[in-house]
């Protein structure tokens, strides 16, 4: 019998969640779309309770309910049905169906299977698109699971067509007020865009006096077929680059050019995003965004004697924490740890490339890590900073260390869905918010409680 060569360890608190849950958000963001988990009833119901917790929004995931005797015998039969239900019960346009863990071990063929119930749909009218995406949880992280959707919808979807002047944007997995920024930002360049996806109102939407099973906003589908007659691609994520993703598959198959970067989050990355803007669309960058930039430079000078020196831990999705590790760089904060549950390989990489000229010496990078390899890990560090989502408040708490809570999931405050990361505009708020926290801290553990600083 041939030895491990390593032990195996469990994971104790992951720092990422599983791969449909990406998928299911991916979907939410599309037009008319609902989105469809090939599994158990309880995959479905714990997601539905992640994502509401988080967005305060209501979040229908459909489901084929397997149980034993599906795990056995396959899951064909409920997939079908579930489609149908969700069909004339919902009015869906598109049904993104997305597999678990239990259909993937099992073996069900689900592209064969929705192409068998579309067949036994011949005669009956025109029905709502059906994009498949393979999604176990043990084959990655939720923004694996968000990727791989993101581009089953390019390929499944777009078409080719006469050439628009349309530029495609594939922002990643972003807050909804990042999305409104973005837009706002293009629609100042006048740039024509098409967001994919584009959670902005279904995942923060207007009260609505009656409940809608599908709620307004999202990609139209029309705009996704034409994304292959766009003028570019734009593809936000540096763990991305060299990656097969949607960005990619638009280049191949319909020649789209593509424009890679990182999620523009600080003043460097930001700054880049404008540049591509610029040489996109031939103009400079309109003056209420150099207005912007120009406050948020002068904020780094005023800030700086809070911030210098001071240490922090970064932690969640492998190109959030790239980007916020290039704005914390800037600012004069030394990002110690820099961790991630993702397992790209590209993360180490990554964060070189965006702070390569800006610390004294390189940060360490996890990846893979979980809550119980960063709390080992902060025994030497010792930083004064934690920048990451809810689930490391406990962690903060334990040590008595500020929290700065980005990105997802945030269940323990309130208006989570509306934080903005990017741009200058974001760099300012996440300045703000970790100078504050800075000062508060400083407060709290002042004998005297001293009120000017």
């Amino acid at each position: 019998m041939k030895a491990k060569s390593q032990p195996y360890v469990s994971t104790t608190n992951a720092c990422k969640l599983c791969k449909p849950l990406g998928a299911c958000l991916a979907f939410r963001g599309i037009e008319g779309a609902v989105p469809f988990l090939h599994g158990s009833q309880g995959c479905a119901t714990y997601m539905r309770r992640y994502i509401i917790s988080h967005f305060r929004e209501p979040m229908d995931i459909a489901s084929s309910s397997l149980g034993e005797k599906h795990a056995v015998y396959g899951g064909g039969a409920n997939l079908k049905h579930g489609l149908h239900n969700v069909m004339t019960k919902y009015g869906a346009r598109l049904i993104g169906v997305a597999t678990t863990c239990l259909t993937e071990t099992i073996g069900d063929d689900v592209p064969m299977l929705v192409r068998k119930f579309r067949q036994e749909r011949k005669g009956r009218g025109q029905g709502p698109e059906i994009v498949t995406v393979s999604t176990p949880s043990y084959g990655g992280t939720h923004m694996e699971g968000f990727h791989a959707a993101v581009k089953a919808v390019v390929e499944q979807v777009a078409r080719p067509g006469a050439a628009t002047d349309a530029v495609n944007l594939l922002p990643g997995f972003i807050s909804p007020a990042d999305i409104r920024y973005l837009r706002e930002i293009l629609m100042d360049f006048e740039i024509p865009s098409i967001i994919l996806p584009d959670i902005s109102q279904t995942l923060d939407g207007q009260a609505q006096f009656d409940y809608e099973k599908i709620p307004p906003g999202g990609t139209p589908l029309a705009a996704i077929k034409a994304m292959g007659a766009s003028r570019a691609t734009m593809e936000l994520g540096r763990t991305l680059f060299s990656q097969d993703t949607a960005g990619q598959a638009l280049a191949d198959r319909f020649h789209v050019p593509l424009y890679r970067q990182g999620m523009p989050i600080g003043l460097r990355e930001t700054d880049r995003f404008f540049q591509t803007l610029e040489e996109i669309s031939g103009r400079p960058a309109p003056e209420p965004h150099a207005g912007e930039r120009g406050r948020l430079l002068d904020a780094f000078v005023d800030g700086h004697k809070y911030l210098f020196g001071q240490k922090a831990v970064v932690y969640g999705e492998e190109d959030l924490v790239v980007g916020l590790t290039a704005f914390l760089a800037e600012i004069g904060v030394i990002p110690v740890l820099c961790a991630s549950g993702g397992s790209s390989g590209r993360f180490r990489e990554a964060i070189t490339a965006v702070t390569g000229d800006l610390l004294p010496g390189a940060p360490l990078v996890r990846e893979g890590m979980d809550f119980y390899e960063i709390a080992e890990e902060l025994e030497a560090l010792a930083p004064d900073l934690l920048i990451g989502h809810s689930k490391g408040y406990h962690l903060a708490r334990s040590r008595n260390i500020p929290l700065i809570r980005v990105g997802f999931p945030i269940h323990d405050r309130f208006g989570g869905q509306r934080i903005l990361h990017l741009g200058y505009r974001g760099a300012q708020n996440l300045l703000d918010r970790i100078v504050n926290a800075i000062l508060e801290k400083k407060q709290q553990d002042s004998r005297v409680g001293y009120g000017y600083l």
